[in-house]
């Protein structure tokens, strides 16, 4: 890769990892995997790169990308292995942080993470990503359709989740 290539992949990890950590971590409600799928995105980004900059697309690519590995670690985890809560929100509270913003943010991933993987990564990818139906649709690889039903089924179950009783569905994303 030449040296011009090499920074342009250096300046958009800089500006967009954090996204892609953000997505991986609401897919797989765990903070080392989400690092894991990440950074095996920004590998599969940088096989790709000289096609990618030349061509284009390389914010959708790593979307997509991201999100396919993150799903591959969640397929290739043992079936007998149970994740636990993640530490990342527990404990003393950010003192940064809004009142009650961590501990909205655990129960929000703790429910996601009982969704069924295809219903979790629409409703990622919709409300926490902010991609239109089509662009979710083109991202994991289905029709639009899908995106919808699977979108509807989630928000179903969320709604009727005990711990979101009080929570607005609205607020996603925000």
């Amino acid at each position: 890769m030449d040296s011009e290539a090499e920074g342009e992949y250096t300046a958009f990890v800089t500006h967009h990892a954090n996204a892609m950590w953000r997505t991986a971590y609401l897919l797989c409600g765990d903070r080392r995997r989400a690092e894991d799928a990440t950074q095996e995105a920004l590998l599969r980004l940088y096989r790709r790169w000289p096609r990618l900059y030349r061509k284009g697309g390389i914010v959708a690519y790593a979307r997509k990308v991201v999100v396919s590995a993150t799903l591959d670690g969640l397929r290739r985890r043992s079936s007998t292995e149970v994740v636990g809560g993640d530490t990342y929100f527990t404990g003393e509270a950010d003192p940064t942080d809004h009142v009650g913003r961590a501990e909205r943010r655990l129960v929000i991933t703790q429910a996601l993470a009982e969704l069924p993987e295809r219903q979790r990564a629409c409703v990622v990818l919709r409300y926490f990503d902010d991609l239109s139906v089509d662009e979710t649709a083109d991202v994991l690889g289905c029709r639009p359709g899908t995106v919808k039903s699977q979108t509807m089924r989630a928000l179903d179950k969320l709604r009727l989740h005990p711990a979101l009783a009080d929570f607005d569905l609205a607020e996603l994303g925000g």
